[in-house]
């Protein structure tokens, strides 16, 4: 029996999701950082086994938004309720029942879907101290499992991958074996220096760049890739920072984003990095939608 279907993983931000599906798929398709907020789109990771295809949709954290690009961010989660065959919950050990998570629980109950609950993170707190939060977690929804799991060092996957396969419907492949992610190579390049980006940078820089990539050249014969992005900011002041003095920020950040492409893309690649001033783009929706966030009606 070959078994296939859509899973989508939801939760507050910066429970892990990304980080999750990335162990899933046994490689780095999401972008991660420790700054909430990371990621913006929903991104589709292919997990092939023996019996089945199993497709995670990892979403941006479900918050309460203020800004048009914030509603683009909790819409493109809340999307996966209706997409999706399966919902993966994540929330923290550590924190146990988070204040934000009861509104996306509630958000929940008119949903016909099963819910697998993932308390992660399990390797920072004591074992002892998880069935409390389990406890806890039981009381307030009828979640068709719960499974402490450890999305950075891999615990509980291959049970959590177990109980999938349980509930997924059987059905055909919808993607070719040797797919694992719907995203382009440029949305992929371009993630990957906006991870750059809020890694290096503070405050208010990494929630107001938006990345283009210009142009996408590939030279088979001498296996080299040459990226043209540009980098999109609000305000003059924010393209000094990220320039930096004599142009060192600029550069630090496409020396690290140029490293993980050849890692991702196995082959040399040439970047080229421009940063332009888009006045308020976070509040565009001209600009929203040409950078990609516009809202599916």
């Amino acid at each position: 029996m070959f078994k296939s279907g859509f899973i989508g993983i939801i939760g507050r931000p910066n429970v892990g999701k990304s980080t999750l599906l990335n162990a899933i798929i046994g490689e780095k398709i999401a972008i991660t950082t420790h700054k909430p907020q990371t990621t913006r789109n929903r991104i589709m990771g292919i997990k092939n086994i023996e019996n089945g295809q199993l497709i995670f949709l990892d979403t941006p954290g479900i918050h309460k938004a203020t800004t048009p690009l914030n509603h683009f961010m909790v819409a493109a989660a809340t999307d996966t309720f209706r997409s999706a065959d399966i919902l993966l919950l994540l929330a923290e050990a550590a924190s146990g029942v988070h204040r934000d998570d009861q509104p996306i629980i509630d958000s929940l109950r008119d949903i016909e879907l099963p819910v697998i609950l993932l308390i992660n993170k399990i390797d920072l707190v004591r074992k002892q101290d998880i069935l409390p939060v389990i406890d806890r977690f039981q009381r307030l929804f009828s979640f068709s499992e719960i499974i402490p799991i450890s999305a950075i060092t891999g615990d509980g996957l291959n049970i959590l991958i177990e109980q999938i396969l349980k509930l997924l419907p059987e059905g055909q492949k919808y993607f070719p074996e040797d797919m694992m992610t719907d995203r382009t190579e440029r949305f992929i390049a371009a993630e990957i220096i906006r991870e750059k980006i809020i890694l290096l940078t503070h405050e208010e820089i990494p929630y107001t760049t938006a990345v283009v990539v210009d142009s996408f050249k590939e030279d088979e014969e001498k296996n080299l890739i040459r990226v043209q992005a540009t980098i999109n900011v609000s305000k003059d002041s924010q393209k000094g920072i990220l320039i930096g003095r004599r142009g060192d920020m600029l550069k630090k950040i496409g020396t690290r984003a140029r490293l993980d492409m050849e890692k991702f893309f196995a082959a040399r690649i040439y970047l080229e990095l421009f940063v332009r001033v888009r006045k308020d783009w976070t509040h565009d929706d001209r600009l929203l939608k040409e950078f990609g966030y516009a809202e599916k009606k």
